[in-house]
């Protein structure tokens, strides 16, 4: 076969082959998109996404409360959600990850205490709403 031979291994092949641009081998079936979706599942720990959902949380209630990102998306109801949320994952981390945590939270509720007061928090601010849950648990 010579490298102008479609079906050399040289040339594109035809439509829809292995490797053929655009063409439907190069995306995968449901089935393969299934099958890779269970492989990966039976690798991840729960306790990986308690924690990777936990420093979402908090970096996301530390954008709600105007300390990174946009003032326009300051907003302490969401901020409070996700302080709560943070709070209830961190207990259940192993205590290595949780105490590596703990002071962020800390931070973000005083931050959030001092926000309470603030006339320029977004909507669902209500002025002196509060810590929401004290202090984190041990």
């Amino acid at each position: 076969m010579s490298a102008e031979d479609p079906m050399s291994p040289g040339g594109p092949g035809p439509a829809g082959a292995p490797g053929a641009p655009g063409g439907a081998a190069d995306e995968p079936t449901e089935a393969e998109m299934r099958a890779a979706l269970e492989e990966q599942m039976r690798h991840v720990q729960v306790g990986d996404v308690l924690l990777q959902t936990t420093v979402t949380l908090i970096n996301l209630g530390a954008r709600r409360l105007g300390l990174t990102g946009p003032p326009e998306e300051r907003d302490h109801d969401q901020a409070r959600l996700a302080i709560e949320g943070a709070r209830a994952l961190v207990g259940l981390l192993p205590p290595q990850e949780g105490n590596q945590l703990r002071e962020p939270l800390s931070q973000l509720q005083i931050a959030y205490a001092r926000g309470a007061g603030d006339p320029g928090m977004a909507a669902g601010g209500a002025p002196g709403a509060g810590v929401p849950g004290g202090p984190p648990p041990s």
